[in-house]
């Protein structure tokens, strides 16, 4: 570990990171009590005392009701809080807990209660302390999971969450450095043992860093890798905005999306695809269509532009939508019920 990866974090760089956010109203802090969001607390309190104005600052705590040790840890939490002059609520995941896929639910449940305590609170955005250390364990899972380009540009510094906006000061730092920073300043912070339990695929990815890091693939290189992701991504989407053309009725929502099929064609493949994805979750009831289905799907649909086999004519739902080949256009619409669907069959033939 080099020594840059091992200085506390400063005043004045902790004033850098929160900067942009001096005008919001209020603040809600993720603090689960472990060293990030520790760091969070003490950073964010810190800063907003030299400000001397800003947004008012509410430290959250969610206990999923998991572990015995949670209802201590946010106690723990709850004091350093006041000690630091920051309110301070613990929220309890109630309820059934799922048997597969807990991680991912646990998640989801956190980000919906820190978003309802943020509405409690008059606050426009929810802060939490993931680190460069999770973005590149992030891009490591999106490769595992075969994601696409936008995928692999993991975690955004700042997203919507919903009606509230969700932002990551800490994306850029190293872990280390936030473990310095509370070490420097003789705050204790707590141990979650599930981040080494092997049972789950970021803990058995994040027992690889060492290993990974001496063949030059550590955290620093997955981020930007990330990083240049998330910039190739963006001039994408700019790609896909022209040639949606939104200004167009047929992208507003009522009736069928309607695309010249040459111009479709002549398209990049991946503009393409974005475009049709685009066109299926806007006029489906399904949600966006899972990447792998997609590319099948415009695999089909581009052999049928190509004119091959059978007739260069095309029928097929996906993700709720019907697209169906017919002459010069491609169109694109909410599909019928099940029941329904063959009675229309002869719609746009």
């Amino acid at each position: 570990m080099s020594i840059a990866e091992d200085i506390p974090v400063s005043d004045a760089e902790a004033d850098v990171l929160f900067a942009a956010l001096i005008d919001a109203p209020a603040l809600v802090l993720a603090v689960s009590g472990g060293p990030d969001s520790t760091a969070l607390l003490v950073l964010a309190a810190g800063w907003r005392k030299r400000a001397r104005r800003g947004p008012k600052l509410t430290a959250i705590t969610v206990d999923h009701g998991l572990r015995s040790e949670a209802r201590h840890e946010a106690a723990a939490v709850k004091v350093l809080a006041k000690r630091l002059g920051i309110a301070h609520r613990t929220i309890r995941w109630k309820g059934t807990k799922p048997s597969t896929g807990l991680q991912e639910k646990a998640r989801a449940a956190r980000y919906r209660l820190l978003v309802q305590a943020a509405r409690r609170c008059g606050a426009s955005h929810v802060l939490t302390a993931h680190t460069r250390d999770d973005q590149g364990e992030t891009v490591l899972i999106r490769m595992a999971r075969g994601s696409g380009l936008s995928g692999l540009a993991a975690m955004a510094r700042v997203t919507s969450l919903g009606d509230h906006v969700l932002v990551r000061p800490f994306l850029g730092l190293p872990k280390a450095r936030l473990i310095a920073t509370l070490r420097a300043a003789s705050v204790p912070f707590a141990d979650d043992p599930s981040n080494a339990d092997p049972r789950f695929t970021r803990a058995r990815l994040r027992s690889l860093m060492s290993e990974l890091a001496s063949e030059g693939l550590g955290p620093e290189r997955l981020a930007r890798l990330a990083r240049r992701m998330r910039r190739a991504d963006a001039a994408i989407e700019a790609m896909v905005d022209a040639a949606a053309g939104f200004s167009q009725q047929t992208w507003a929502g009522k009736g069928p999306i309607v695309i010249d099929s040459a111009s479709f064609a002549a398209l990049p493949a991946e503009v393409a695809l974005r475009l049709m994805g685009r066109a299926l979750a806007l006029t489906g009831d399904e949600g966006p269509a899972e990447l792998g289905k997609l590319e099948a799907f415009m695999g089909a649909l581009a052999a049928a532009l190509a004119g091959r086999p059978p007739t260069g004519r095309f029928r097929r739902t996906l993700a709720g939508a019907l697209v169906t080949l017919a002459g010069d256009h491609i169109y694109v619409e909410r599909a019928p019920p099940r029941r329904n669907r063959g009675k229309s069959r002869q719609s746009r033939q």
